[in-house]
């Protein structure tokens, strides 16, 4: 049975509606026109703010909010809830009164993507698809990997040769069949696109496909619940296509209409100079123009990002903003993340902290504030990096008189 509470799909673009079916994007305005699942809030206002205390703490306990059928059977694998850290020393040393991190990379495969990839595998099995696809720099395909062999379909995973080895061995483990493009991620994108038009296989590329980021939405639903009306001043978010925040932010909106919540924080989007097509739209107000692409934080390298519409309606609406970071600035977030809160995120994962101490020292945030942040995946994801962030360890002989120089 469908779920009663989806009513239909609108365009970002143009905001023509549709019925709430396969579609990926609008017939009028093309790629550009991705699709928002709309739902009738008045009904599920009736029912979740009841049953909800009721429920397991996981993503699907707002079960209401995701546009999966009443019979879809759920994954075994424990998805969202995941952790929050109050990070005194951290916070202390960035210069903020209160400094919250809510640790995405304790998801099954170590990533915020597996919130998405949770209702797309439960998507193409509810369309009659045993086969899902899609292209990315490492998170997005380990997390369909996994979630694929959880529910038992075959996946194709298509990554830019530059994807990081640990990220590719995930998805090997996982039984995914991987594709190493020889390009860059935008060509790995459209050559999965190409193959699930040719093939049949069901799309799990969250740039288009409109379900995705409902699943996202849900770390924005949780810290929402989590805080109640103690919420943070800022909600700070790393952004490569733009549906994560826009997810979040969309969450967030929903427990307002909702009423679990009276007012909504401010975003702050945070991309790497390398890759910062949507930052420079925000600031231009013009629409988005593609760019090549140069960062250590391989997730947010995303050079023609679909969902930057979504992003930049997400971060206005909340009164945000955007700010950019160099390499070195996510570099040093990683060792400052890892040692002054014991929390060891890859270097996407770690440019919200990056930004969020740049945006203090621009005054965009101020010191009295309170925020979180949200590490989108965990360190050992993109191991290279992490050794560079890291430093060397002393190689010496087996003896004291080693250690004692070293130490002296």
């Amino acid at each position: 049975m469908p779920n009663q509470f989806v009513t239909s799909l609108q365009c970002l673009k143009c905001g023509k509606t549709y019925p709430a079916d396969n579609k990926f994007t609008c017939q009028f305005c093309g790629d550009e026109g991705i699709l928002d699942v709309q739902y009738d809030y008045d009904l599920i206002k009736s029912i979740l703010k009841s049953q909800i205390a009721n429920r397991s703490y996981e993503m699907w306990r707002y079960r209401e909010l995701l546009p999966i059928e009443d019979s879809a059977k759920i994954p075994h694998l424990k998805i969202g809830w995941t952790p929050v850290y109050e990070t005194e020393k951290l916070a202390r040393y960035i210069g903020i009164r209160k400094l919250y991190i809510k640790d995405d990379g304790r998801n099954p495969t170590n990533s915020f993507k597996d919130r998405a990839s949770a209702i797309g595998v439960l998507k193409a099995i509810e369309f009659g698809f045993d086969k899902i696809a899609c292209a990315s720099t490492g998170n997005a395909a380990s997390s369909l990997a996994g979630l694929s062999a959880a529910v038992g379909l075959q996946s194709y995973i298509f990554v830019p040769e530059r994807a990081p080895e640990p990220k590719v061995t995930q998805l090997l483990i996982f039984g995914a069949n991987v594709f190493r493009v020889k390009g860059t991620y935008e060509q790995a994108f459209e050559l999965s696109k190409k193959s699930c038009e040719k093939f049949g296989w069901y799309s799990r590329n969250s740039g288009t496909n409109p379900y995705l980021v409902e699943g996202k939405k849900t770390a924005g639903l949780e810290i929402a619940e989590n805080f109640g009306n103690d919420l943070p001043d800022w909600v700070v978010v790393s952004v490569g296509d733009g549906c994560t925040i826009g997810g979040i932010g969309k969450g967030l909106q929903e427990m307002k209409k909702l009423g679990f919540i009276e007012r909504i924080p401010k975003l702050l989007g945070v991309q790497a100079e390398g890759a910062k097509p949507v930052y420079d739209a925000y600031i231009s107000g013009k629409d988005l123009i593609p760019s090549d692409t140069n960062t250590i934080a391989d997730s947010i390298a995303v050079g023609t990002p679909r969902n930057w519409r979504r992003a930049i309606k997400q971060i206005r609406a909340s009164n945000g903003t955007m700010i950019t970071v160099s390499d070195e600035e996510i570099l040093e977030a990683m060792r400052l993340t890892a040692r002054l809160a014991a929390v060891f995120g890859e270097p996407a994962g770690v440019a919200g902290v990056a930004g969020l101490k740049k945006a203090i020292q621009n005054k965009i945030i101020k010191p009295d504030e309170t925020v979180v942040v949200v590490i989108t995946g965990n360190g050992l994801k993109d191991i290279q990096s992490a050794k560079v962030a890291a430093g060397k360890e002393y190689v010496i002989s087996p003896d004291i008189d080693s250690v004692a120089k070293i130490i002296e």
